[in-house]
C-alpha cells in the first residue's frame, strides 16, 4: 500500500511539479516556525535555567503542571479566559453572519463597497491605537462618552478601572476591531450561492426575507460551523494581545487570561518552565476542543472539517 501511495506521489509531483515547487516556502515556513519550535515543550518538564540550557537543565517530571493545577491565580485566571470568550462567541460571532447578509442585500454598489470600506479598517489598526482611541473615548477626563453620561445626569465611569464593565470594553473594542473583517469570508460564501435559487423563489413569491431565511443561511451553514469549529480551538487565547495593552493591575481579577498570565510569569518572574507548562496545558485543551466540536459535527450535522 505504501509502495502505490509512493508510486501515485511521484506521478503527481512529475505532472505538477511547477505546483510543488511552489509548495516549498510554505512547507519550509511550517517547519522552521511551527515544528522545530516544538522541541522547546520540554522546557514544561524540566526546571530550566537560561544559563544552564535547555540539555543541562534537570528533569522534574509534572512538577511544574501539579504546580499549576494547585495554583490559585491558576484557577481565577483559567476561569476569566473562558468567561471572556465565552462573551466574544456569544456576543460577536453570529454578527459578523448578520453584517454579511445585510451588506449583500445592499444593491447600491458604491454605497455598499463604501461600507465595507468603513467596517474593514479597524482590522489594520493595532491594538495600541485601538486601546488608545477607546482609552480617549471613555476617558473621565474629557472622554465623549462619559460627557455624553454626566449630560444625562449620571456618574462618570471609570471603564478602565471598573471590574465590572471592563470585560465589556474588551467585548466592544474587539467587534469593533474585527467583525467587519470576519464578514468577508461569509460574503464570498453567498457569492458562491447559485443565482438561480433566488429566481425560482423570487418567481415564487418570496420576499427578501424568506430568501435569506430559506436560501442565504443554509448556503452559509457549512461555513458558520468550520468557523466555529476553528473558534473552538482558540476559546482559551482570548485576546491576549488586547488585554495587554488594555488591562492594568486594578483589573487582573477580571481580565487575567491565560496569555497574560503567561506573559508575566514567564517574562516578568523569569520562570520559563512553569510559563511553557501553562501554554502547553493551553494547546491541548485547544486540540481536544477541536477535535469534540469536530467530531459533534460529522455525528449530528454530517459536516465538519474532515
Amino acid at each position: 500500500m505504501i509502495s502505490t501511495y509512493a508510486k501515485r506521489l511521484g506521478l503527481d509531483v512529475r505532472r505538477d511539479w511547477d505546483l510543488y515547487l511552489m509548495l516549498i516556502p510554505g512547507i519550509l515556513f511550517l517547519l522552521l516556525f511551527k515544528y522545530t519550535p516544538m522541541y522547546g515543550i520540554v522546557i514544561a518538564f524540566k526546571d530550566f535555567n537560561i544559563f544552564d540550557g535547555l540539555k543541562a537543565s534537570p528533569w522534574v517530571g509534572w512538577m511544574n503542571f501539579e504546580r499549576l493545577f494547585s495554583s490559585p491565580d491558576f484557577a481565577v485566571v483559567f476561569r476569566n479566559t473562558l468567561i471572556i470568550s465565552f462573551y466574544k462567541i456569544v456576543f460577536l460571532f453570529p454578527l459578523p453572519v448578520v453584517l454579511a447578509i445585510l451588506m449583500n442585500e445592499i444593491k447600491n454598489m458604491l454605497f455598499k463597497r463604501s461600507i465595507q470600506t468603513v467596517v474593514y479598517l479597524p482590522h489594520f489598526l493595532s491594538w495600541v491605537i485601538v486601546s488608545g482611541l477607546f482609552i480617549d473615548l471613555l476617558s473621565t477626563d474629557g472622554g465623549i462618552v462619559n460627557r455624553i453620561i454626566v449630560s444625562l445626569g449620571g456618574e462618570p465611569i471609570r471603564f478602565f478601572m471598573d471590574t465590572d464593565v471592563f470585560r465589556s470594553v474588551l467585548v466592544t473594542s474587539a467587534g469593533w476591531k474585527e467583525v467587519g473583517w470576519s464578514t468577508i469570508i461569509y460574503l464570498a460564501s453567498i457569492a458562491s450561492i447559485d443565482p438561480q435559487l433566488y429566481e425560482a423563489a423570487k418567481i415564487d413569491g418570496a420576499g427578501r426575507f424568506r430568501q435569506i431565511m430559506h436560501i442565504t443561511l443554509p448556503g452559509l451553514i457549512p461555513v458558520i460551523i468550520l468557523m466555529f469549529i476553528l473558534r473552538l480551538g482558540h476559546i482559551l487565547e482570548a485576546g491576549t494581545e488586547q488585554i495587554l495593552v488594555m488591562y492594568n493591575s486594578l483589573v487582573y481579577s477580571v481580565a487575567d487570561v491565560i496569555g497574560t498570565y503567561v506573559y508575566r510569569i514567564g517574562l516578568g518572574q523569569q520562570d520559563y518552565s512553569f510559563s511553557t507548562a501553562v501554554g502547553l496545558f493551553d494547546s491541548v485543551v485547544g486540540l481536544i476542543l477541536i477535535l469534540t466540536g469536530n467530531y459533534l459535527s460529522r455525528k449530528f450535522l454530517q459536516r465538519g472539517l474532515w
